[in-house]
């Protein structure tokens, strides 16, 4: 539904086994440090301790002009929220706990979609 509503080009973190879009970075290319002008990015990051550095490069990027949706924890209490989830154009609260594909179970926390448009 999302990829209908925006188009996405890129799927800025992704695998061989689980990319959404034609074009994508993988580990090996680094896509925090490609890029995204001109492109329609989805970005589901690690939601490790490398996800600050995910949601200021979503910031950057979308702050200058790239359309970026990223699919994040609702961490609202974090630096890395507030700090660059906040910059967002929109921010989507999802209801309910995702459930990712080939999980067993729900996910343990509150998820949100974080969107910098340029429209």
């Amino acid at each position: 539904a999302l990829d209908l509503e925006f188009g996405f080009t890129l799927d800025a973190c992704a695998s061989a086994d689980n990319h959404l879009c034609k074009r994508w970075f993988g580990e090996v290319d680094e896509g925090l440090m490609q890029s995204w002008k001109g492109e329609r990015v989805w970005c589901n990051p690690p939601y490790g301790r490398q996800i600050r550095r995910w949601m200021s490069k979503c910031a950057l990027e979308g702050t200058n002009g790239t359309l970026v949706v990223a699919l994040v924890p609702s961490r609202t209490d974090t630096a890395w929220w507030h700090d660059h989830v906040m910059t967002a154009t929109e921010i989507r609260f999802i209801r309910g706990r995702l459930k990712f594909q080939g999980a067993i179970w729900n996910a343990p926390f509150p998820s949100a979609l974080a969107i910098w448009s340029p429209e």
